[in-house]
């Protein structure tokens, strides 16, 4: 009833402006029905073209980050390396905790086992805790899409994560079962004289030092001999140590692929010192450099492959890492890898393995491999710590190796839309071949076995803060806030603009139902006309009305009706 009146006041305001009636309080400022429809139906108001606008651009911008990868391009642009790039702060000092723990087989029966025959009694001590301070330095940027550097690192040593770095250990006498082993390739004469050599110098088979002196060196007179008279390009270090090479800078030149040329090779060594392959080895598969140096991998959202590869020249090779699914890590998605079963494979069962013991060179069984070519030809072999997964024959010489996988497997855990590790440990133990030699008299009584030495494990636990809220912010929280400001600009374009439509349509028949409103007044109050003599004063006006007032609601879309 409200509604009416209010109505039934503005169709009087309209009837006596119409008319020519002035009104009763003077005021002819009011907004008539007609006013209204041609307001509605004649133009567009600013608001609404504003919120017109407004819709039509967050749909359209909605549509258009739906079909282009704009995040991917957001991304790798910061991923692939450049100078000044994200990645490349992290890729030229990372300043992650990288940790090298090793760990020393102390022999606890050395006399026992060379004149008993007693089994070898290993007694593992560690860790010995060192902090790899890592940056790459001398880098250069190519056009072809590579950077070459060279690698600098400083080992620290953590006395508060470590046993006693000046513990006395009984380890085998590397340099002294070296030559030994050497001296069964040669002739009864020289065997006789290294054996006399030995003798006279008093050398033992097993030799007593520091974990410190094991791990960075020490004194040894065959070390010292062999410094002088080696060729200079394959020249050992003048004392003996097993990571005495880790410290400064490396002589190796890596040229890697930055990205600039495929994702797929993202990450992968393109040559080493010059050269696209290993010098170690004869042959493919053996001496392929495709593999990354540990900051990055190619990144699995792309290659979908399930095999990455990992250099590192203590390995000696590129060394594989499975996928075998997905995980997490402080709640960012990521890839786990872990070596294949075929990778420390005998020759025998696994052809890929065959151009590690080229020509006539001794096989091993399953669970090692020859490193020699990158230890001066001494029979280094390694294997995974505690003969994990090597045949058992290894270990049955032995007392006190006992294989645990949470212990000693190695494994990485990538994220798959960067190729960024955020966790991972290489586990590799070093192990001498010792042949017997039964002509050489301090190791007459040493028979042929593969002795473990120590083992290490390389790798980190976490990455910087910095580093993770970046790779969350890329992966996680991008995999959820990309689909929302995406489907959730064409949701709101789409609901303004259908908000739009309903409002006006709402105002179309609001406005009808007022005309309505107002042809029922003109009719009630025909009478009140009448009384003024409005039309016996203006005797052609009641036409006029008629036509004009029936053709303007005509005009507006509403059916005449007869008077």
């Amino acid at each position: 009833m409200g509604l009416y009146k209010q109505y039934f006041r503005v169709s009087q305001n309209a009837r006596n402006r119409l008319f020519g009636v002035p009104p009763r309080n003077g005021n002819s400022s009011g907004f008539t029905p007609l006013q209204m429809l041609i307001s509605e139906q004649g133009k567009i108001k600013s608001s609404r073209l504003t919120i017109i606008v407004v819709g039509l651009f967050t749909l359209a911008i909605g549509i258009l980050l739906s079909s282009i990868p704009w995040l991917d391009y957001l991304i790798l642009k910061q991923l692939r390396l450049s100078n000044g790039s994200l990645s490349y702060y992290y890729w030229q000092k990372p300043g992650v905790v990288r940790l090298t723990k090793v760990y020393i087989f102390n022999v606890t029966n050395p006399e026992n086992f060379l004149t008993l025959g007693e089994k070898p009694k290993l007694l593992e001590v560690g860790p010995f805790v060192y902090r790899e301070n890592m940056e790459k330095v001398n880098i250069k940027f190519h056009d072809n899409g590579t950077v070459s550097y060279q690698h600098k690192k400083i080992l620290q040593f953590i006395p508060e994560l470590s046993v006693n770095k000046q513990e006395k250990l009984t380890v085998p006498n590397i340099p002294m079962l070296a030559l030994s082993t050497l001296s069964n390739s040669l002739g009864y004469f020289l065997q006789k004289t290294i054996s006399f050599a030995l003798s006279v110098g008093g050398y033992n088979p097993f030799v007593t030092v520091t974990a410190d002196e094991l791990v960075f060196g020490y004194e040894d007179s065959l070390v010292s001999l062999a410094h002088q008279f080696y060729p200079k390009y394959k020249r050992p270090m003048s004392k003996m140590g097993l990571l005495i090479m880790r410290n400064g800078t490396l002589a190796e030149v890596h040229n890697l692929n930055t990205g600039y040329t495929g994702m797929d090779k993202f990450g992968l060594l393109d040559k080493l010192n010059g050269k696209d392959k290993l010098p170690y080895w004869p042959e493919k598969p053996c001496n392929d450099i495709q593999a990354s140096e540990g900051s990055f991998f190619p990144p699995r959202h792309f290659t979908k492959s399930d095999i990455v590869h990992l250099y590192d020249k203590d390995l000696c090779r590129s060394f594989p890492l499975q996928y075998r699914g997905p995980t997490t890590k402080q709640g960012i998605s990521v890839d786990l890898y872990t070596p294949p079963e075929n990778v420390f494979e005998a020759a025998a069962t696994e052809p890929n393995n065959k151009c590690y013991c080229p020509g006539n060179e001794y096989c091993p069984p399953n669970g090692l491999q020859s490193i020699s070519p990158c230890q001066y030809d001494a029979p280094v072999y390694i294997s995974f710590p505690h003969f994990y997964k090597a045949d058992p024959k290894l270990s049955e010489p032995f007392e006190g190796l006992k294989p645990v996988k949470e212990k000693h497997e190695s494994y990485f855990k990538i994220q798959p839309k960067l190729g960024v590790p955020l966790e991972g440990k290489i586990r590799i133990q070093m192990n001498l071949k010792v042949d017997h030699a039964e002509n050489v008299a301090p190791v007459a009584t040493f028979p042929s076995i593969i002795f473990p030495v120590m083992w290490i494990e390389e790798g980190i636990d976490e990455v910087t803060p910095a580093i993770r809220r970046w790779v969350y912010l890329s992966t996680t929280f991008a995999d959820v806030a990309c689909p929302l400001l995406t489907y959730g600009s064409i949701f709101t374009g789409s609901c303004i603009l259908i908000g739009v439509f309903i409002n006006a349509y709402k105002s179309l028949v609001f406005t009808k139902e007022t005309i309505e409103i107002g042809m029922k007044s003109l009719r009630r109050h025909s009478s009140y006309l009448a009384q003024h003599n409005y039309f016996a004063n203006h005797p052609n006006r009641f036409s006029l009305i008629l036509r004009d007032s029936y053709t303007l609601l005509n005009e507006a879309g509403i059916d005449s009706q007869e008077v």
